[in-house]
């Protein structure tokens, strides 16, 4: 199973972070340009591996997603457009893999850590879906920080025809996305770049082997799929935690 990078800021953001990982400052030297992250100075939790994390209730069959996602969107800080996708992926995984039990929180913590939801640097989330400038990571070139893997989709995802990288929201892979891939936005194309395709293609990703997200090893099995690193489950532990909590309060209000 191909393993991925994520995607992160210059290092002041990092250090906003509270983490200096390698392969945060490899993807760093691939982009073009003075970046910000942005975000809300997210650190990771001091949590042991297997720790569940909070994840709300699940959202009823049937929700408006977009009535929901807005009525979401201030209180946790994500914008509405991205938790609509996470929300719908939600819905449909659930449907698919009622096991997995998975919570559009987790989807909505991984993309804060690897593109603070389409909106990493100059980038900017639209309202199809798609950030803007696209988000793709570093060659794969086996330089310092990073693994080599060369291209395996010709340069039609990435742009780049000698070596892979990593691209769009959810940061995938171009080999990890020839087996997740999803079409979340039912246009009939599959785009990692297009929001609701990626957190279609996380959610498979994540509830793949009969994972249950909803408990603590299943939940970190499925994060440390998505990127082998103990510090970055950590920060999307974090960052689940927030978003199930400030979204208990938005609906207790």
């Amino acid at each position: 199973m191909t393993r991925r990078r994520s995607l992160a800021g210059p290092l002041a953001a990092l250090v906003a972070f509270g983490v200096v990982l390698a392969f945060l400052v490899a993807v760093v030297r691939g982009l073009d340009g003075p970046r910000d992250t942005g975000g809300d100075g997210l650190t990771a939790a001091d949590v042991d591996r297997g720790t569940p994390v909070a994840q709300g209730d699940p959202l009823p069959e049937g929700v408006d997603l977009d009535t929901w996602a807005d009525a979401a969107s201030p209180g946790t800080g994500v914008p509405a457009r991205a938790l609509r996708a996470y929300g719908g992926a939600e819905l449909a995984q659930r449907a698919d893999t009622p096991g997995c039990r998975l919570s559009w929180t987790t989807l909505a913590g991984i993309a804060r850590v690897e593109s603070d939801h389409g909106g990493l640097g100059r980038s900017r989330l639209g309202d199809d879906g798609r950030p803007a400038p696209r988000i793709v990571g570093v060659p794969l070139d086996g330089s310092s920080g990073v693994r080599e893997i060369l291209d395996t989709d010709g340069g039609r995802l990435d742009g780049d025809t000698t070596y892979d990288r990593a691209v769009g929201p959810l940061q995938f892979l171009p080999t990890t996305w020839a087996t997740y891939g999803a079409d979340g936005d039912g246009d009939g194309v599959r785009d990692p770049h297009q929001i609701d395709d990626a957190a279609r293609g996380a959610a498979a990703y994540l509830c793949a082997e009969g994972r249950d997200t909803a408990d603590g090893t299943g939940w970190w099995d499925g994060v440390l799929a998505y990127n082998r690193s103990g510090e970055y489950a950590r920060l999307v532990w974090a960052a689940a935690d927030r978003y199930a909590g400030a979204a208990q309060a938005s609906n207790s209000d």
